[in-house]
């Protein structure tokens, strides 16, 4: 297979062998390679109390999207990530988001990833490393993706009963 860019999220809200979350984070981007975004904190979804660290990289790779997923459900499990509940602690979570290849379905893998338009703390470091990058779905870009999430809205007005 021809090489193929893919934007892959890293998230970890757990201390694991290698420190504190953001160290999890600079470690698995150590292991990728690529071009990556700057770490971030960001609030935690669902039940889980644990602020996280979170990251983006862009990587160039021969693997077709399910060869990557594996690779990646492999490291995970290497850095001690286990099954666990929806949005739970995790020492690390790695999700492709985008691919060169523009969109990909099968039953382990949707991409673009369904919740990333929806994640500033997805579009954030994506937007500092691939701004211009097209959502195939959407064809927004990565940077108005991120914009349109995050911009200030009014508040909404609200009729006074009698």
């Amino acid at each position: 297979m021809a090489a193929s860019i893919y934007l892959v999220a890293l998230g970890s809200n757990r201390r694991g062998r290698h420190g504190p979350p953001r160290a999890e984070v600079a470690a698995a981007l150590r292991l990728l390679g690529g071009r990556a975004a700057p770490i971030v904190a960001s609030a935690p979804l669902g039940p889980s109390t644990r602020t996280f660290a979170n990251a983006a990289v862009l990587i160039d790779s021969g693997e077709a999207p399910p060869v990557l997923l594996a690779r990646l459900k492999t490291i995970e499990r290497a850095f001690g990530r286990r099954a666990g509940r929806r949005w739970g602690a995790r020492v690390i979570d790695l999700d492709i988001v985008l691919w060169s290849g523009g969109r990909w379905r099968s039953p382990a893998l949707t991409i673009p990833h369904p919740a990333f338009r929806a994640r500033s703390f997805v579009l954030g470091p994506l937007c500092a490393i691939a701004p211009r990058w097209r959502d195939p779905e959407s064809g927004l870009t990565v940077r108005q993706l991120h914009a349109r999430l995050t911009r200030a809205r009014a508040a909404p007005n609200r009729l006074r009963s009698a």
